[in-house]
């Protein structure tokens, strides 16, 4: 089975904001590497990047 994220809209009615405004902190998360796109037809998806989400939380855990 693949895992395949989530959309704007979904992002929008879960955290009542605007399409524009999920979109701009979608955009963010994914320069930052912190997520991951896939585009099927003619929807984006979105979903986490475990790996980079890992060496963060090392990486804090060791200066912490």
């Amino acid at each position: 089975m693949r895992k395949t994220g989530v959309c704007v809209s979904q992002v929008t009615e879960k955290l009542n904001m605007t399409q524009s405004t999920a979109s701009q902190y979608l955009s963010i998360l994914q320069r930052a590497g912190l997520i991951k796109t896939e585009r099927i037809g003619k929807y984006t998806y979105y979903t986490r990047d475990d790996e980079k989400l890992r060496e963060i939380a090392a990486f804090l855990n060791n200066e912490i």
